[in-house]
Parts: structure tokens; C-alpha cells; sequence
């Protein structure tokens, strides 16, 4: 055989495994890579979990009547906590603030449902629940599970309405989305710089937080 074709194919051969070398490392870097990222991420929502309580509405049904309801319960509780709850100073005392006045709450609910001339049954409780990721406005919640307020009307098969209780980060000007400046401040307090970084990036990992 012609020694230049031999050689030849030789040099094929050894770009071929330097190419197929790299194309291994890359690989094993990314995912050595995404494997740290996603601890991270994890490390990230665990701390995040420690320092707020969320808000849970659950509607009856999608029906347009259901989910206006839901937000009108929405409304009463939250012109409801406005009102009573005092200043704190951490998500401990919110959380603790909101079990004591657990029955009051969901009379409240209850109230609201029945002024709109529905029998539906409404439960109130603080409870651990998990979330897909979720943004609001401009900061975004990564997956997991978090401590929230959590109420449901009737069979609670409906789409949902969510915000932060603490730190408030609770908005009802959907059209603006505009979270509270004061709630990213306590926020940012609690965080360190890089996961304060982290959940408020503007990046194509957040969606719509609205329904779900």
C-alpha cells in the first residue's frame, strides 16, 4: 500500500480522536458543571425556604366565576393582615402571627365567599407546599418547598393565585408587576450577594408567575 496514503489515514485517524477527546471533555465538563450548578440551586432555594412565607389561593374550579371569587377571598385576606397583623421582624414571628390567628382568616375567606352568594367549603392553614419554579415581577422563586398560607374554596381544582407574604413582595397591580421595595429590601438582607443575584437576574429561566 502507498506509504503517503497510509500516512494519511493516519493523520485522520489521530484528528479524529483528538476530536472526539474534546468533544468528551466538553461534555464531561457541562455536565460536572450542571452538576454543581443544580447544588447550588438547591443550597439557594433551601436557604431561600428558611426566610419567607408564601400565599396560596386555590380556586374551585376555572370557571370565570371561581376565579373571580379566588381573588376576591384574595382581596378580603389580604385588607384582612393589612389591617391586624403588626410589624415583624422576621419570617418567624409572620409565621407565627398567622397560626395564632389561623380561624380568623379563614372566617374571612369564608365571609368573602359567601357575600359573592357561594356555599363553598374554605380551609385555612400554614403548611409546607411545593412550588415550580415562579417568577414575580422581577424576582424569580426557584423550585421546592416552602411554608405558605395556603387556602383552598370548594374542591381547590382551579387555577391558583400566589405572591410572598414575608417579605411582602404581595402586589395586585398585575398590569405593572411591581414588587414592593421594601419586600426586596428584607429580601436582600437575608440572602447572601450571590443568591440575591440569583433569584432577581433577568434571565430566560423565569415565566410568567400569574396562574398556573
Amino acid at each position: 500500500m502507498d506509504r503517503t496514503y497510509i500516512q494519511k489515514i493516519e493523520r485522520n485517524a489521530v484528528g479524529l480522536i483528538l476530536t472526539l477527546a474534546v468533544c468528551i471533555s466538553a461534555l464531561f465538563t457541562g455536565a460536572m458543571y450542571r452538576r454543581v450548578d443544580a447544588a447550588a440551586q438547591a443550597d439557594m432555594q433551601a436557604h431561600l425556604a428558611e426566610e419567607v412565607l408564601r400565599f396560596h389561593v386555590l380556586a374551585n374550579s376555572d370557571s370565570d366565576s371561581d376565579q373571580q371569587l379566588k381573588l376576591k377571598v384574595r382581596d378580603a385576606v389580604l385588607a384582612f393582615l393589612e389591617k391586624n397583623m403588626p410589624e415583624t421582624q422576621n419570617v418567624t414571628e409572620t409565621t407565627a402571627w398567622v397560626r395564632e390567628n389561623i380561624d380568623s382568616i379563614e372566617e374571612v375567606s369564608r365571609n368573602a365567599v359567601a357575600e359573592e352568594g357561594e356555599q363553598y367549603p374554605v380551609s385555612a392553614a400554614v403548611t409546607t407546599c411545593w412550588f415550580p419554579d415562579k417568577t414575580y415581577g422581577d424576582v424569580t422563586f426557584p423550585a421546592g418547598n416552602y411554608e405558605a398560607l395556603r387556602i383552598e374554596i370548594g374542591a381547590a381544582k382551579g387555577h391558583n393565585w400566589w405572591c410572598v407574604l414575608y417579605p411582602s413582595l404581595c402586589f395586585l397591580d398585575t398590569a405593572n408587576a411591581v414588587v414592593p421595595e421594601e419586600g426586596k429590601r428584607r429580601l436582600k438582607n437575608v440572602l447572601t450577594e450571590e443568591e440575591y443575584s440569583r433569584v432577581t437576574a433577568t434571565t430566560d429561566f423565569k415565566i410568567g408567575w400569574y396562574f398556573w
